[in-house]
């Protein structure tokens, strides 16, 4: 009788979701390591490697992009 009302409890994605989160994720992370660094220890010169392209150009794409596999994985079917 007790086992009747016990119920199995389910996560709200599937393994496959997670993983695609964890990938997303990690592409947002990388983008943001990307951004740092570039600034100078004497505040009196000014360092250019702030304008590099890899600041740019590379780490806001791969947030842009790591935000769009995000969506993509909360969008998926959990089923397939």
């Amino acid at each position: 009788m007790e086992n009747e009302n016990i119920q199995k409890s389910e996560f709200l994605f599937g393994k496959r979701n997670y993983i695609i989160m964890v990938i997303g994720l990690i592409v947002i992370a990388l983008g943001f390591i990307f951004m740092s660094g570039g600034g100078s220890n004497d505040p009196e010169v000014f360092n250019e490697e702030i304008y590099n392209w890899q600041r740019i150009r590379l780490a806001p794409t791969l947030v842009i992009i790591g935000l769009g596999i995000e969506i993509y994985a909360i969008l998926a079917n959990p089923k397939k």
